[in-house]
């Protein structure tokens, strides 16, 4: 059983098709700069290609896709029918739907709903339904929602302290994000290790979130309504005192719009260093002495600790912390100086076995240490692939 898993944003379509017999990736790739030009990239049976073409929309994007999976040097399957199933990443569930669904009108209706909570992401999540529908017709599209995984929070982690009747009208609460991501190191912690009860996981990355999770269900995160709260991350803010944003929009005439994107695409990493949102370009600059780097990065390492901490509260103590995501799983030093705030506590990390975990699974160290940490790379296709399984079985 092959399924295509399709991530849909603005003006990107990433992909991957799995082979579900052995989880095995057959290709993968991504069509980029949608509407303003266009890029094409491809990596399947050990060939990669990757051209400038013009792609006007998704469809057209989608169209691509097909061409490079049925035919050259990336050529996989012979003809659409070997696709038994697409599954799709589809950022914001809200209140509506707490597990993952197969689509029909009623749930593009839904999806179609929720587009004021998530309007970039959403409306691109279902633009990508509705192609793939025309570009595979008559195969069962299924929706894996982001925030879905964290719908076992209680109240008192997802309501905010505002009035009411804003949760009532307007359905303004947390909502968590890197769900399938979070759902994915949480199972496969539980399959190594069962005995771990309370773990933490951090997903770092350009955008980041850590959830704390007892016996499989999320107690809370640290993304909120949007993707935009919580700690620092590449280009976000994170959380921040509100009244800075009207503050600012006071004092330089910024609408709200363009405050959004401030707080969205000039920030974080971005904003606080003024290098780059690559943690590369930032160790490479606060090595040659660059003081705003240095900022960015310590404040990187000093919030996610903050967010740990929290966290451990939450749990009432935790067996595991996990690192995942681009940051969390290449990053020895970001790993050490996070875990170094928590020798109090007795975490102690292997130095060799850090350093050695660059994108492997490993645990990293000591034995110890009071929590046992972890390096976990993530596979959000994977979890969506299962899932696209599973109904379509069902």
């Amino acid at each position: 059983m092959k399924i295509l898993v399709i991530n849909c944003g603005s003006s990107s379509l990433k992909f991957k098709l799995i082979e579900m017999q052995d989880e095995t990736v057959l290709a993968k790739g991504n069509c980029e700069r949608i509407g303003a030009g266009g890029h094409v990239k491809c990596k399947a049976n050990g060939t990669t290609v990757s051209y400038d073409c013009e792609l006007q929309n998704h469809a057209a994007a989608f169209e691509k896709v097909s061409e490079l999976l049925m035919n050259g040097d990336t050529k996989v399957i012979d003809s659409p029918d070997d696709i038994a199933a697409i599954g799709h990443r589809v950022v914001q569930g809200g209140d509506i739907f707490h597990k993952s669904v197969l689509v029909d009108e009623k749930v593009k209706d839904g999806i179609r709903s929720l587009i004021d909570l998530a309007p970039l992401h959403n409306s691109a999540n279902l633009q990508g339904i509705e192609c793939a529908e025309a570009a595979f017709p008559g195969k069962p599209n299924v929706c894996v929602f982001d925030n879905a995984f964290h719908s076992t929070m209680p109240p008192r982690a997802y309501m905010y302290p505002l009035p009411y009747r804003y949760y009532q009208d307007y359905k303004v609460r947390k909502y968590g994000f890197h769900g399938t991501s979070h759902r994915y190191i949480s199972v496969r912690l539980h399959g190594m290790h069962p005995e771990y009860r309370k773990i933490i996981i951090c997903h770092i990355g350009n955008g980041s979130s850590v959830s704390a999770i007892k016996d499989g269900e999320v107690m809370d995160t640290s993304m909120g309504m949007t993707p935009l709260d919580g700690f620092i991350m590449g280009t976000r803010c994170g959380s921040i005192d509100p009244a800075i944003v009207t503050y600012i929009q006071e004092k330089e005439g910024v609408s709200p719009e363009r405050m959004n994107e401030i707080m969205n695409k000039e920030s974080g990493l971005l904003g606080l260093s003024g290098v780059s949102s690559d943690m590369r370009d930032l160790r490479k600059a606060a090595n040659a002495g660059n003081e705003r780097a240095q900022l960015a990065l310590d404040v990187l390492y000093y919030q996610v600790a903050q967010q740990i901490g929290a966290y451990m509260v939450s749990l009432g103590g935790f067996d595991a912390l996990v690192f995942t995501a681009g940051i969390g799983e290449n990053t020895p030093m970001t790993r050490k100086i996070v875990c170094d705030f928590f020798k109090f506590f007795g975490m102690k990390l292997d130095p060799k076995k850090n350093e050695a975990a660059i994108g492997k699974e490993m645990r990293i160290s000591t034995d110890d240490s009071s929590v046992a940490v972890y390096v976990i790379p993530t596979d959000e296709e994977l979890m969506i692939a299962r899932d696209t399984k599973a109904l379509i079985r069902r």
